[in-house]
């Protein structure tokens, strides 16, 4: 079914409410297995109904911000979920004292269960006041990034149109965009100041009133950490300042020589040639067609998936006025539809999108037929594998995007790929400075910032554009205001990939059945094990990002004539 036809339908709260609750009932005093299997089976049509509508609202009011309609379906679940996630754990917990709980791990797997057990730390009807005020803080946020519209090069740009000029080839034209971005972020530096400063001080309560010390561990509860820990996650981060950093300044020094520089300023950063970066030829339709072409030579699966995509108008790329900035993909359970959310502006990123948003939707269609929703969602550090391992195997296509640019497209993603890691791990160290002393004041925080991007970032130069050069560069970055601890997810999927793009560079084939096996798995298995079951390296084992950045730095000295 095509998306604009899919019908939308605020959920009846007191129907929902007398469905869940009934369901909840049935389970308590069912008699035998297969009827307690049924019960769950409905719980699952009825959380498909919400999930969707859900989508639906969010994907219509992200088009277009300033459509009141769909502003206030976005209020209304920014303001109902924490209630409806109360009925589904009041079913999640009569399931799992069913009398028949031992049968149903045996069926449904011991991770089902697990997960349950996490989102019962993660959630209690206490908190639902404090989630809803979150929720309405996050919505504010993105709106108001939503709503720049800055004055440049005779036209009117939005914040995802300006990007595309930060990374020019002209420095003046970069610095200059640069100006504009932190310009408008300093127009609002106090909202957006109060806004986080509420967001701390909301999530910290929340912590509270469970019982936690701080945020960091309801934080970790609430992205569904079924396999690591926060020390773990810090093995990670100490792994990649040892390992790691000393690669991406060495190879930061050649980006500088190629563009004539001394050192890097910030707004030199993503212009990694002299005569400009790689960019698609073509319109946007004929990316899209190329992208047909792509997938339908890769695999026969990923042929059926973008036929799908673009035949039902699952996507919407373009960006224009009153969108909201970013991309995304989600996924409309009920229509068992992937939907890609983006914003063209005429850079390289234009084809990521065909191939990091196309990865999670790729994974969504082909679990899109599993009945239980839980175990068709891993979690999202799986989910960025698929995304971020996907724009390694579109390498072999790129001649359909770049032409005579595609070696220099291979030479910018693969440098991009990894000085990306440093950056995750600074938001992520940042996030656990932030909620482990939630009393600092903005100026702290700014600071704490600063002194990150210094030790992970010591190649670049922030001075000379004020927002930035005082720290502010985190209020530009949405994950730190809506999704807590989610950015560590990218870094540990970026190391999946880069593996996964060794294997494609021995054996394209062979490393594509691998890559498949890896998202048919979906939900049914930790990171952790699903990484091991791949005969991948954790990114938690000393030596990963050692082994990673050796074999990425002899390509690119190999492929030095490509630049």
């Amino acid at each position: 079914m095509k998306f604009s036809e899919m019908k939308y339908q605020r959920p009846d709260e007191e129907v929902v409410q007398v469905k869940y609750t009934e369901l909840a009932d049935s389970v308590k005093g069912c008699k035998t297995l297969e009827k307690t299997v049924d019960l769950l089976l409905e719980h699952e049509k009825l959380l498909s109904e919400y999930q969707s509508m859900e989508a639906i609202a969010y994907i219509r009011h992200s088009v277009d911000t300033t459509n009141e309609a769909y502003e206030k379906e976005q209020e209304f679940f920014d303001s109902y979920s924490p209630q409806f996630e109360q009925l589904r754990q009041n079913f999640y917990k009569a399931l799992m004292d069913s009398p028949f709980l031992p049968q149903l791990k045996e069926e449904l797997g011991e991770l089902f269960f697990k997960n349950i057990e996490i989102s019962f730390k993660a959630f209690s009807p206490e908190i639902i006041d404090l989630i809803q005020k979150e929720n309405q803080l996050v919505t504010e946020y993105q709106k108001l990034l939503a709503s720049a519209q800055i004055e440049f090069d005779g036209k009117t740009l939005n914040l995802s149109q300006l990007r595309a000029y930060q990374e020019d080839a002209d420095e003046k034209v970069r610095k200059t965009a640069y100006e504009k971005t932190g310009g408008f972020f300093n127009e609002h530096s106090q909202r957006l100041d109060e806004i986080y400063d509420e967001l701390v001080r909301i999530r910290t309560e929340q912590a509270a009133r469970l019982g936690y010390k701080n945020y960091v561990e309801l934080g970790y509860y609430r992205m569904q950490r079924n396999c690591y820990t926060p020390e773990m996650v810090k093995v990670f981060r100490d792994q990649t300042a040892k390992d790691l950093i000393p690669v991406i300044d060495l190879i930061k020094q050649n980006q500088a020589k190629r563009i004539g520089k001394k050192s890097l300023k910030l707004y030199d950063d993503s212009c990694l040639f002299l005569n400009g970066n790689p960019k698609p030829k073509g319109t946007p339709d004929e990316i899209l067609q190329n992208g047909r072409k792509m997938y339908r030579e890769m695999s026969k699966t990923t042929g059926e998936f973008i036929d799908y995509m673009l035949g039902n108008g699952l996507m919407d790329v373009l960006s224009k006025k009153g969108k909201a900035g970013g991309g995304y993909c989600t996924f409309i359970p009920k229509y068992k539809a992937p939907y890609i959310f983006a914003n063209f502006n005429g850079t390289s990123g234009d084809v990521d999108v065909l191939t990091h948003e196309a990865g999670h939707a790729f994974a969504a269609y082909v679990s899109k037929d599993m009945e239980i929703l839980e175990s068709a969602s891993p979690t999202l550090e799986t989910c960025e594998c698929h995304s971020m391992s996907m724009e390694f195997f579109a390498w072999p296509w790129q001649e359909l995007f770049f032409k005579e640019e595609a070696s220099k497209y291979r030479t910018m993603h693969l440098e991009s790929a990894l000085s990306f890691i440093p950056y995750g791990v600074l938001v992520d160290e940042f996030q656990h400075i932030v909620y482990e002393n939630p009393e600092y004041t903005p100026q702290q925080r700014k600071g704490a910032w600063l002194e990150l991007e210094k030790k992970y970032r010591p190649y670049l130069d922030l001075k000379g554009i004020p927002f930035f050069e005082n720290g502010g560069g985190y209020q530009r970055q949405s994950h730190i205001y809506s999704s807590p601890f989610y950015y560590i997810d990218y870094c540990l999927a970026q190391t999946i990939a880069l593996q996964f793009w060794i294997k494609n560079q021995e054996d394209h084939g062979k490393a594509f059945e691998s890559y498949l096996e890896f998202v048919e798995k979906a939900g049914t298995e930790t990171y952790v094990d699903i990484v091991k079951d791949s005969g991948l390296d954790s990114p938690f084992e000393d030596g990963t990002m050692k082994k990673i950045s050796e074999t990425v730095t002899m390509w690119l000295k190999e492929n030095e004539t490509a630049q």
